[in-house]
């Protein structure tokens, strides 16, 4: 199974068009909602070097936002990580 995050706000269209592609796809997902939680947004600064959301990780890689979740869509790369094992690095 894989490990899938996204940090989101709730007022985000980016972020809701980032978890539509996940549900249409079926991943299952850890949502971290942080409009109010700083340590929560902090935490996201720290993984991914970015303070926009939606920043999505799979098992621990970091995808980026929601367009960078698209062309990994795209591009099939998205479906390559989903179907990699959990402690595999996949190359973009």
């Amino acid at each position: 199974m894989n490990n899938v995050e996204i940090y989101t706000k709730s007022y985000c269209p980016y972020c809701h068009r980032a978890k539509a592609l996940l549900d249409s796809k079926g991943v299952s997902y850890q949502e971290y909602e942080i409009s109010t939680d700083r340590a929560r947004q902090q935490e996201m600064a720290e993984r991914s070097a970015r303070r926009t959301v939606p920043q999505i990780f799979i098992n621990g890689q970091q995808i980026g936002g929601s367009d960078d979740l698209a062309a990994a869509q795209k591009s099939g790369l998205l479906d390559e990580l989903l179907s990699s094992k959990p402690d595999a690095v996949v190359q973009r």
